[in-house]
């Protein structure tokens, strides 16, 4: 046996027993949260045809992609990055319902590099997401929801981190010279590079001047929901700009304890609505993300507005503290039929029970025997262990 047979692929690691457990017990109450709050659970496959894969608007998932031949049809397909559109997928074409729908799904994701120097390149994903209502409720109904989930796992400190990016898109699609540099612009709105923007912004001398300030303002618009104010003093009254600001207000309004950034516009090319994450003392990135996209749907042929949120289960079990040996029954192993019915019972009671093979010794980290099922005068009695 070579010495690297047990090697993994950089960024790629086994899931062991006692997380394997925490992520696997969690996974079970978020989908059970999902269900009580009137989500279907719905399963897409772990491969897609790229086409497929690639619909819709986001621009990083072909890089994130690991890609295939098709041994039967010898087209192109991918092991999926993003679960999320493959449930868009699922309700514009397979249940292609009128009115909401409500999905939700965990599954493994895949990508070629991880997001980051400390996270793995296999994700657990697991989400929730909306369709069929452009309304506001369903943007809070998902945030709540993504704030039920973190409760869920013990934490309760969440920060909710809000942006809009169709305030910048009203503002550089109001005027054509803006909208052939959008890319630019959005580089310098993003990294709040406001004397590389005033210098482009010069450059430009058919823009009105109310729109150059707006763009300039934005990269100082962010704190909490004062920021609102601020940004309905200074942006243009622009119909696009008005009904995102307030989306924004409403949110607010029901999460008091919030971060507002208006120069925050990732997703610019994908979310076409209020866009969020939720961020948690003793975490370096966001735990959850979400954010309406209704445009999405249209590449699977039908124009439907959604929302949702997803996370990476195994990332937010990785912080969280280990969790405590399960109690558990010991018994030694007989072909009793008496004592084989009284461990049936227990078991189906919802209670650990391990037989012992003879002459062997057990090491079970995830399990403290605190019972023992022996033989006491003919009878098999469950009898406490001091540990």
């Amino acid at each position: 046996m070579r010495a690297s047979n047990w090697l993994l692929p950089e960024f790629i690691s086994d899931i062991l027993p006692a997380e394997a457990r925490r992520l696997e017990e969690l996974r079970r109450q978020l989908l059970d949260l999902y269900r009580c709050s009137g989500f279907e659970l719905v399963a897409p496959p772990l491969v897609e045809f790229t086409e497929s894969l690639f619909a819709g608007q986001r621009n990083d998932l072909p890089l994130k992609t690991a890609i295939l031949v098709d041994q039967l049809s010898g087209r192109t397909i991918g092991i999926r990055p993003d679960i999320t559109p493959q449930v868009t997928r699922i309700d514009a074409h397979l249940l292609n319902r009128q009115g909401v729908t409500r999905l939700c799904y965990c599954g493994v994701a895949f990508h070629t590099k991880p997001n980051d120097l400390i996270g793995d390149r296999e994700l657990v994903q697991i989400g929730a997401e909306i369709f069929g209502y452009a309304g506001i409720e369903a943007d809070l109904q998902i945030i709540g929801l993504a704030y039920q989930t973190l409760k869920v796992a013990g934490i309760h400190n969440a920060t909710l981190d809000l942006n809009h990016p169709g305030i910048m898109r009203a503002l550089v699609a109001s005027h054509p010279a803006l909208e052939s540099e959008a890319d630019k612009l959005n580089a310098f709105v993003r990294e709040k590079a406001i004397t590389s923007l005033r210098v482009f912004l010069n450059q430009l001398d058919e823009v009105p001047e109310d729109i150059k300030k707006a763009l300039l303002a934005l990269p100082n618009l962010y704190g909490g929901k004062e920021v609102l104010e601020q940004a309905r003093q200074c942006l243009p009254k622009l119909a696009e700009i008005d009904s995102a600001l307030n989306d924004l207000e409403q949110v607010a309004q029901r999460y008091p304890t919030l971060s507002i950034d208006l120069a925050d516009i990732s997703g610019y090319d994908y979310h076409t609505g209020i866009s969020f994450a939720l961020y948690a003392e003793g975490w370096h990135n966001a735990l959850v993300r979400g954010g309406r996209y209704d445009k999405v749907a249209t590449a699977f042929g039908r124009e439907r507005p959604a929302t949702g949120f997803s996370l990476n289960l195994r990332s937010l079990v990785q912080g969280l503290a280990r969790a405590e040996p399960a109690e558990a029954i010991k018994t030694l192993w007989t072909d009793d039929a008496a004592q084989l019915a009284i461990i049936q019972q227990l078991r189906q009671a919802g209670q650990i029970v391990v037989q012992l093979f003879p002459n062997t010794e057990q090491t079970i980290e995830e399990y403290v025997f605190t019972q023992e099922l022996v033989l006491d005068n003919d009878q098999w009695q469950l009898k406490s262990i001091n540990n």
